[in-house]
């Protein structure tokens, strides 16, 4: 049986105070009886001092990055390593956003370096993929899909994805207030899961945890969460909200 995730994506948001303040309501709001597992991932500056008040307060929140590179240590200005990310106790990093992809330019290679990285030092790497608007209009979802999965995982040890998380994340719903129907986002990560039983096994696809994101909201979780094959979320705007966040936590299903 898999376990849900909801990871929360800050983004460019919150400086290292106002994160701390954010975690602290976040955690206010969290129910005892959590039957998910729950990551934040604030912006570099704010790691130390969330992953601080979280190991203090002994609090079953996860941390994450947004980012890595993929080398130990090197001329790389500007970079953060997971040696670095590991120092302060991360446990989780979002690889291959589109956002880097389409902003930084990003490619399935460079993912693939920086999955490879996050399971040799024990990160657990939630590596996304999705299409364009113009890539869905064009029918190529499944193609675009494919293809970053294939590229990101080449060389991966099969037993290292019990450590993978992965995160479908249509482009054209990210940020605009746009969503995939439930139906769609199930079909495609059945597609995922297909991709990594054809790449690996049938037992490793089985074990990985593929959650959906893209305008993510308290108001349609529990549709997503419906679906067989999708394991969570990775929220964007939402998660910067305290209670908004905890609600999408505490979805119910009934």
């Amino acid at each position: 049986m898999r376990k849900p995730i909801i990871a929360g994506n800050w983004k460019m948001h919150k400086t290292a105070g106002q994160s701390v303040f954010l975690v602290r309501e976040l955690v206010k709001k969290l129910k005892p009886d959590l039957t998910v597992e729950v990551v934040v991932c604030p912006p570099f500056i704010a790691l130390k001092s969330v992953s601080t008040f979280l190991q203090l307060d002994e609090v079953p929140v996860g941390i994450g990055a947004q980012n890595m590179h993929w080398e130990d240590e090197g001329a790389f200005t500007g970079e953060i390593s997971p040696t670095m990310l590991i120092d302060l106790q991360i446990g989780y990093v979002i690889v291959g956003h589109s956002e880097r992809r389409h902003y930084f330019s990003e490619t399935d290679e460079m993912v693939n370096k920086k999955v490879k990285a996050a399971f040799a030092h024990g990160i657990k790497p939630i590596m996304c993929v999705g299409e364009t608007l113009s890539q869905r209009q064009a029918g190529k979802t499944s193609e675009v899909v494919q293809r970053q999965m294939i590229e990101g995982l080449a060389g991966v040890n099969e037993k290292d994805l019990e450590n993978l998380i992965v995160a479908y994340e249509p482009v054209w719903a990210i940020g605009t207030g746009k969503n995939a129907t439930s139906a769609d986002a199930n079909d495609v990560i059945r597609h995922i899961r297909a991709i990594i039983a054809s790449q690996f096994s049938t037992s490793a696809a089985t074990q990985v945890r593929i959650l959906y994101g893209g305008s993510v909201k308290p108001e349609n979780i529990s549709l997503f969460m419906r679906e067989p094959e999708i394991d969570g979320a990775l929220v964007g705007g939402a998660s910067l909200d305290a209670q908004a966040f905890s609600q999408i936590v505490g979805y119910r299903l009934d």
